[in-house]
């Protein structure tokens, strides 16, 4: 059995752990508020992004764009997006863990990084980072999203890269973060899906002043959309799988605080009955 000044240095330190996870999942919980609502109010407006132009383009027949057939590169561009910090559950390992068990073989993969901790996992598994942006994770806007959806569209468009996708996790809600893996270019939908859902899909689509022109403009905005909101999402989810680790931990300590107690007041209690028998013995020897 453990001494007693072991015992009382043990549940010392978990304390001071606790206090500093207790004060993790506050912070947590004030970023989480701020993210949520960013990203709820920005949800709808990348929602009807995507829904606006895949139903535009349904309805607009084959057409023949760079955007909307894959590259003659085998190469897949691959923005993943993560955290520069740990201590938040399976965050991070997660979108490693989306990409490796991917369809997409690693030999074919550029990782461009947003967080370091995926750039460091996917690094060690073997990916090729083509681009670091962790920087850019701490306080995402929407010029970065479009500068760095301009560099990997240029690569697109000289053929350095086939196919682009991106690898983030949804924030559905406070509890529930869902890693996430889609492919923004060459531009897909459903086309049996987009008929149930509009009557009008076979209105033809006219573009003005060309095809061409038009989604030169069109596909890059939709891209960059997709992205920040991505980015918006992904914060969000970070604080909120932040602050259910941090709340995990501090009732993991108190839990360990409480056995301590515990296993501290029975070893007292078998010292004290040791020193009452060593004084008996005693008085009974000298009488």
């Amino acid at each position: 059995m453990a001494s007693l000044r072991d015992i009382k240095q043990r549940k010392g330190s978990i304390q001071s752990t606790q206090q500093i996870t207790k004060a993790m999942k506050l912070v947590s919980t004030v970023k989480l508020q701020k993210a949520r609502i960013r990203a709820e109010e920005a949800n709808p407006y990348f929602n009807y992004m995507y829904q606006t132009v895949t139903s535009m383009l349904a309805k607009s027949g084959n057409l023949e764009h760079p955007y909307l057939k894959a590259g003659n590169s085998s190469k897949k561009a691959v923005i993943a997006i993560s955290s520069n910090r740990g201590l938040a559950g399976g965050y991070n390992s997660n979108i490693v863990k989306l990409l490796t068990e991917s369809e997409i073989h690693r030999e074919d993969v550029k990782v461009y990084a947003i967080g370091r901790k995926a750039m460091e996992g996917l690094a060690r598994k073997g990916y090729e980072i083509q681009a670091d942006y962790s920087d850019v994770i701490d306080g995402p806007t929407y010029g970065d999203a479009m500068a760095i959806s301009k560099e990997v569209l240029d690569a697109y468009t000289n053929g350095e890269i086939g196919e682009i996708y991106l690898a983030y996790t949804h924030f559905k809600n406070t509890v529930s973060h869902i890693p996430t893996l889609i492919k923004l270019l060459p531009v897909e939908f459903d086309q049996e899906e987009l008929s149930s859902s509009s009557a009008d899909t076979n209105i033809p689509m006219n573009y003005e002043p060309g095809e061409e022109e038009a989604l030169n403009q069109i596909i890059p905005k939709y891209v960059t959309s997709l992205f920040y909101g991505a980015l918006v999402e992904a914060v969000a989810s970070e604080n909120g799988a932040r602050m259910q680790a941090m709340d995990s931990a501090t009732s993991n300590a108190e839990d360990m605080i409480s056995d301590l107690e515990l296993k501290y007041n029975r070893a007292r209690q078998s010292s004290i009955t040791q020193e009452l028998t060593e004084i008996i013995a005693g008085a009974e020897a000298i009488s």
